[in-house]
């Protein structure tokens, strides 16, 4: 690939379904601009062909001027959870053709009689069985003979599969060996067949569990035709600008990696862009001198929260997309409630409900004017006064209030509500219910990881993040908003900003004794020459500071049936022997559950290690000083505390540095819409972050 130079223009991509987002980041200059495009769903890149080409003019830059494209996408995400990715095969150790019909052998729904069996992944007829496996050690139990390996590869080439994946039982401790096999498989094929790529499930991922690693190579091979298709089309189209910049592509643990690292990886990228938008959170938390804070995105279907303390974004080792288990380190992103398109319904029981059905963008909330007959969220805010009919994406989309009033008016019948007010008393209602919702899974996720609401501030992003992000800091019990400047285009920051990144991982069953930590630590060497070698091969000139190495194990007490991931400090102890391992273990243990067993053994399972290479950092530029306390520029009726309140109307691009408002209060900006309750005061930092807090709790930081 093109290395990435030192200097020039860095351009984060977020494709979305609506609309498109750019935000170009020159370091030399300190210069930071935005631009959202609209989406062409057919063919993507041509939204990104266009939006490159407005922001490059709009920032009189040559195309020559951009150093590096950092790309986020859902292409493989959504490929992945509409099943329309490629035919693939799996060929596995004989006996275990049914390793993903059993997967864990749960049923999607417990306590349902009328739940029926997931359909697998693959059907098992593109599955065949091959006379290889290991013992629990690492040891050849069987291995084939080259007529074995051809009668394979003929059945192969009879299933007509644009990939095939090799997983052999125990092959996690014998990555290396298990891809000699599939490179003679793929040598056996059959010239019909040419071009088809046998993969390594532990080459791709050599961790512990066969169902999980089955999986994730089964989806890695599923989504790689169609991001090569998407990639090669969004290079010649950025060729035929002119830019011949090096493309990075945002990857699911918050960094980034070089596009032939995607192409072959893709799997490390399904969730780019929600941790774009975490990572750059967890930025501007430092920034603003934030030590914990809890991320809100909310868009048109759903909302996510994460979590980061101390500027790391908090990391998980599993996650499902699709219904499907992913085993890779991904920024810890999970969904929490309504999206601005959610629907909104009465039951049979008469009982008011939130989502989780969606309008989507098309045909959208009934107030889009384009045929939605169905109460959403967005019908709520305008319905209520939060939303300005005229103002709704800087003006470049009109409302209609009339419509939704008009499907609110259906709501409040079905509620048993009259007078002239029931759509708007049912339209607070469901904001009060999406908001109790979205508390209770926010205040269950923080109580999960031994955390305490109070100690965290909400940082909204998305649409309509920052417009609900005041009733659900209120709700839920945190004491601090933090809103940024450009919200609506945040995890196209979080993309320009990135760092490379990419883990590693080596599974290892045993005690913690002496002996097994001197293996630990031989381990952590080998994947540290893996992991520096990989970042050579990224192409990387720019860098800030030295790559950084982070260092986690995968531990539990004897006899547990999970572990936990335990983060060793980035200088790592020296020695580094098992009673050093053994207390990092039991604190982590400690700080989660209350209590620590010093008697009980400690084991190891998996080894984890992630390099991350420093990009130059993005420094956000100053405003100006305000006056203070601002006059609105107008005055309108909102409906907040069950009662119309006169809101004063602030345009967020004249405000300055130091200002400060009361609620109510709203605040609109191209991009979204702010709403400060009664009770809150917003205070707008010199980087131009506002800062909501309640007036009681103010304190010295006001």
């Amino acid at each position: 690939m093109n290395p990435v130079p030192p200097a020039g223009a860095r351009i984060g991509i977020d494709v979305g379904g609506t609309f498109t987002d750019f935000v170009l980041y020159h370091p030399q200059r300190q210069q930071f601009a935005y631009h959202k495009q609209p989406s062409t769903p057919a063919d993507p890149a041509l939204a990104v062909r266009d939006g490159l080409a407005a922001l490059i003019a709009k920032c009189e830059l040559a195309p020559a001027d951009v150093a590096v494209l950092m790309h986020g996408t859902t292409i493989g995400l959504n490929a992945i959870i509409q099943r329309r990715g490629a035919r693939v095969a799996l060929v596995t150790s004989e006996g275990f053709r049914d390793v993903l019909e059993i997967g864990r052998a749960r049923m999607p729904s417990s306590f349902d009689f009328h739940a029926t069996r997931e359909e697998p992944f693959l059907p098992r007829e593109r599955v065949i069985e091959i006379g290889a496996r290991f013992d629990r050690h690492g040891a050849v139990t069987r291995w084939p003979q080259a007529d074995e390996i051809a009668s394979v590869a003929a059945q192969l080439a009879t299933l007509g599969a644009d990939a095939v994946v090799l997983m052999l039982i125990n092959g996690y401790l014998q990555p290396e060996r298990e891809a000699e096999l599939a490179q003679a498989l793929q040598a056996a094929l059959p010239a019909a067949s040419n071009g088809v790529a046998v993969l390594s499930a532990a080459q791709t991922w050599p961790e512990i569990r066969e169902y999980e690693r089955t999986v994730v190579a089964s989806l890695n091979a599923y989504i790689q035709p169609l991001m090569q298709r998407y990639f090669e089309r969004l290079e010649q189209l950025a060729a035929e600008l002119g830019v011949t910049a090096p493309i990075l592509v945002t990857a699911s643990n918050g960094g980034s990696l070089s596009l032939r690292g995607a192409l072959a990886r893709p799997i490390d990228t399904v969730l780019s862009g929600p941790a774009s938008g975490v990572v750059a959170a967890a930025r501007l938390a430092v920034e603003s001198d934030t030590p914990g804070i809890v991320t809100f995105d909310m868009g048109g279907t759903s909302s996510d929260i994460a979590v980061s303390r101390h500027g790391q974004a908090e990391m998980v080792t599993r996650t499902e997309i699709g219904g499907l288990p992913l085993v890779l380190p991904v920024v810890g992103v999970s969904a929490i409630g309504a999206g601005g398109g959610s629907r909104i319904r009465v039951d049979a029981h008469g009982v008011l409900k939130v989502g989780p059905e969606s309008a989507g963008a098309d045909p959208g909330p009934a107030c889009y004017g384009r045929g939605g007959v169905d109460a959403t969220v967005t019908d709520c805010y305008l319905a209520t006064g939060v939303l300005d009919p005229d103002a709704f994406v800087g003006g470049a989309m009109q409302l209609y209030p009339e419509r939704a009033v008009q499907v609110l008016a259906q709501v409040a019948q079905a509620l048993g509500q009259s007078g002239a007010d029931a759509p708007v008393r049912a339209a607070a209602g469901a904001l009060a219910i999406a908001t109790a919702q979205m508390a209770s899974e926010l205040r269950k996720s923080l109580a999960q990881r031994g955390l305490d609401p109070a100690e965290f501030a909400l940082v909204p992003f998305g649409g309509a993040g920052p417009t609900h992000a005041n009733w659900l800091a209120e709700e839920a019990g945190l004491k601090h908003v933090l809103v940024p400047q450009k919200p609506g285009t945040f995890c196209a920051l979080g993309a320009a900003t990135s760092d490379l990144r990419r883990d590693f991982v080596r599974s290892l069953r045993v005690a913690i004794d002496d002996a097994s930590a001197a293996e630990v630590v031989r381990i952590w060497s080998a994947l540290g020459d893996d992991a520096t070698q990989w970042l050579a091969q990224q192409g990387m000139q720019e860098a800030s500071q030295a790559p950084q190495l982070r260092h986690a194990l995968d531990m539990r007490y004897a006899g547990q049936a999970y572990e936990l991931n335990v983060t060793l400090p980035e200088s790592l102890p020296t020695p580094l022997d098992a009673a050093v391992l053994r207390e990092a273990f039991h604190r982590e243990h400690e700080r989660l559950y209350g209590f620590r067993d010093q008697q009980a053994p400690v084991e190891v399972s998996t080894i984890r290690l992630a390099i991350v290479g420093r990009l130059a950092k993005a420094s956000s530029a100053h405003i100006a000083s305000g006056s203070g306390r601002p006059t609105p520029r107008g005055r309108r009726q909102v409906y907040l505390r069950d009662r119309w309140q006169d809101a004063g109307v602030f345009d967020r691009s004249a405000l300055g540095a130091g200002d400060l408002l009361d609620g109510p209060a709203v605040i609109e900006q191209e991009d979204t819409t702010i709403v400060l309750l009664p009770g809150w005061q917003a205070r707008t930092d010199p980087q131009g972050n506002l800062h909501l807090k309640p007036v009681d709790g103010l304190g010295d930081a006001a």
